[in-house]
């Protein structure tokens, strides 16, 4: 799996819909389904997207320090931090669309609370893992928030997980995408 290839395929993208944005991504990766990539994918998804829709952004540096800040998330940050890599990442891209640092105001607040209402409906759903799951869920949320917030409109299709054969943890009819 070679991570260099997301720049180049979200660059060439034209998607408003990080959904789709994702899922070529991760099929053009050939990801596991469970894998600490997910972390940089689902904020790419999302900055191609929203650069796609109208957002104002550099694509090309957006997602080169979304990739440096994702990369440092370990995989089972979920589980052991509390913290799902697909619910930071969606924190990360408002945090980089909107310039955000640890002295920010509205900007530093408005990532907190992308990644908590992602950490939020993650939590909701229950465990075990599943990174598909989770992303779907991050991405959801960010769509949402990105209109509210940002005054983005991406759009977003009816989500059916095709993954679920391969997670032997995978949850059944409690998953909102079966």
């Amino acid at each position: 799996m070679n991570i260099d290839m997301i720049k180049p395929l979200c660059t060439a993208d034209i998607s408003k819909n990080p959904v789709n944005i994702l899922l070529r991504l991760a099929k053009s990766l050939d990801c596991p389904v469970h894998n600490p990539v997910h972390h940089v994918l689902v904020g790419s998804a999302l900055l191609t997207a929203y650069k796609n829709a109208g957002g104002k952004i550099d694509l090309e540096n957006a997602l080169e320090e979304l990739k440096t800040r994702a990369l440092q998330v370990p995989g089972g940050a979920c589980g052991y931090w509390g913290a799902c890599g697909a619910a930071l990442s969606s924190g990360m891209f408002v945090s980089v669309v909107t310039g955000s640092t640890p002295l920010a105001n509205k900007e530093w607040k408005l990532s907190n609370l992308m990644t908590a209402s992602s950490l939020f409906a993650i939590g909701e759903v229950g465990g075990p893992r599943c990174c598909k799951r989770n992303s779907y869920i991050a991405i959801t949320q960010a769509v949402g928030f990105a209109k509210e917030y940002l005054g983005v409109e991406m759009e977003l299709p009816e989500i059916k997980c095709t993954h679920y054969s391969q997670n032997s943890q995978c949850i059944g009819e409690r998953c909102p995408f079966r």
